[in-house]
Order: structure tokens, then sequence, then C-alpha cells
């Protein structure tokens, strides 16, 4: 057991798949000599040289299409997209290329390629620096999305998405990069595609991801000391979603409050409401209640935590849900 930040986390899952596969490469701007600018990549470049761990150009279309050819080629690429706000001008070739190839080859060409992305905000950025892109990509067929909320998923989940022959979006929450908890590298993991329970609880089930379990799990503990007992379920995967977690939640609280970072419209909470609905309807009490982002670009960052979901606002919705 050894505690580690999840930057730290990512370093040592990264650097378990480059020394358990030598098909594994790694490919971003600043990804080599400066060790990524979250330091993600620190050290690797050093230890397994310049042709395993790519310094790119610019260019981000660039970084996927050579990663594209690389995956077809028999190599396992991992392209760093430096922030989440770059990864629009490879848009293109994730969507059109990487999403579809295995489908337009009747399923004879395999795209074991991960596209690593710090999302989100709460670092005082700027513009394109703090973008939560999720449902872009999980509303593309032919991709898978997950994302990590803490050090422990973020070492298994990163060398399980390099194992996968699936493209695979990572989405790395970037102000959670420093947090730290204990890393078991010998107990086996759960599954990559799987949802779990992070609290249990009777009252109201909370489901979120990446930046926001940490949010979820803070207002459960402030509910707590007013008899309310709230359950926290981490989505870990967002295409595809593992709805029997939180089926067997929903049927047991009768309750549901979906919180992500992202703008509220047609986001991924709006995907879930619609499932549980569906597959819930004579379980629940009260309607599937959403917290979420503003529909605005993100705003500066002197203003980003007036816009940024926070205990305060889960817990209002909490109230809503009971009073039902």
């Amino acid at each position: 057991m050894t505690v580690l930040t999840m930057a730290k986390a990512l370093n040592a899952g990264l650097r378990r798949a480059l020394e358990a596969d030598p098909k594994v490469v790694i490919a971003g701007q600043d990804v080599g000599k400066l060790g990524g600018v979250f330091r993600v990549t620190e050290g690797l470049q050093k230890d397994f040289g310049e042709h395993r761990v790519v310094d790119s150009p610019l260019a981000e279309s660039g970084i996927v299409g050579t990663a594209i050819g690389m995956a077809l080629r028999g190599y396992r690429p991992v392209c760093e997209i430096q922030f989440d706000g770059f990864v629009f001008p490879a848009f293109d070739q994730i969507v059109t290329q990487t999403a579809k190839m295995h489908f337009r080859s009747a399923g004879r060409l395999k795209m074991p390629l991960v596209i690593r992305i710090p999302y989100g905000g709460g670092i005082g950025a700027v513009e394109h620096h703090s973008e939560s892109p999720e449902a872009y990509f999980c509303h593309t067929p032919g991709l898978k999305v997950v994302t990590c909320s803490n050090p422990p998923d973020a070492y298994w989940m990163i060398q399980q998405a390099i194992a996968s022959d699936d493209p695979i979006i990572f989405l790395e929450p970037k102000r959670r990069y420093h947090e730290k908890a204990d890393v078991d590298e010998a107990t086996p993991p759960p599954p990559l595609h799987s949802a779990r329970v992070v609290r249990h609880g009777s009252d109201v089930t909370l489901i979120a991801y990446g930046p926001m379990i940490k949010t979820c799990l803070d207002a459960a503990e402030a509910a707590a000391e007013e008899r309310r007992d709230l359950e926290v379920i981490d989505l870990r995967t967002l295409s595809p979603l593992d709805m029997a977690v939180v089926d067997e939640s929903v049927q047991k609280t009768g309750r549901v409050i979906t919180v992500h970072e992202a703008q509220l419209s047609l986001g991924l909470g709006a995907e879930l409401a619609a499932r549980i609905t569906e597959q819930c309807f004579y379980s629940l009490e009260a309607p599937v209640l959403r917290v979420g982002g503003f529909d605005i670009p993100y705003p500066p960052a002197r203003v980003e935590e007036d816009y940024l979901p926070d205990l305060d606002r889960v817990l209002d919705m909490v109230d809503r849900s009971l009073a039902y």
C-alpha cells in the first residue's frame, strides 16, 4: 500500500503499462522532457527513451491522427491532450476515424488507442482550460469514455484502458490531481466499465463522476448531521453506463440526484434521468433531479466558484427531492 496523489498514481500506472508491453507508446505536447504540464508523465522519457515517450508538435489532430496509424499497426498509443479545450482540433480524427474504424472494417481492425484528457475547472485557469466535453464523446458510437475520481482508480483504470482493444477517452479531473489516497498495487481492480457505490445510504442517491465525487461525499457528510442518509455512486464509466448499480440504488432509495460539472442541458444527467425513469419508474418517490454547471461558456477564473456545483447546491437539491 502506497500513498500517492492522483497525478503520481497515473504516472505509476503508465510506467507499469510501459514496462509490461513494448508496444505501448506515449505521445503529446511536452510529455517527455517536461513530464507534462501536470507532471503526470514525469521521468518516463528518461527511463523509456524518446522513441516510447514522444514530444509531439503543437497539433492535436496530428497527435491523434498519427496514433490512429500506430494503433492499426499493432501499437498501443496513449495520447495526452494538454487541456480539455485543446481537444477540438482533433475532434474530426476522434469522431470520424477513431470511433468508426472497427465498424468500418466489419471488426477486422482494432483500435487500441487511449486519449487522456485533463478536464474540468477549479484551478483558476483561463478560457479553453476548464471545459467538460464528456457528453460530446459519450454521444459518439464506437468510443468508450471513462473517468477516475481518486488515486487507486487512476492507477488501475489507466492500465485497463491501455490493455483494452477499444478506443477510450480517459478523462482526468485536473483539480483532483494533488489529492492523496492509499493505492494498493496488488489487489485486482474492479472491471473498467463498472460503477461503484462509494457511500451507502437509504434516503437519496447521488450519482456523480470525476471531480464531483468529492463534492457529493462532502454533501453526504453534511447531510448526515441532519440525519439524512445519502448514497453516493461513482459512475467511473460514462459510456457504456453501468445501469445495474444505478438501478439497484434507485430501487432502495426512491430518490435520485445526478451531479456533474458540465453544463446542465443535454448532459450526462439528462441521459441518466431518462434511463432511470424508463427502468425504475415505479420505484421513484420523486422526479430525478439534476445539479450541473450553468448553460454558459466557462466563466473567468475570478467567478468560477459561483459557476461550479458545490456542496450547498447539492444539499439544496436534496431538500427539493425530500420535499416531494
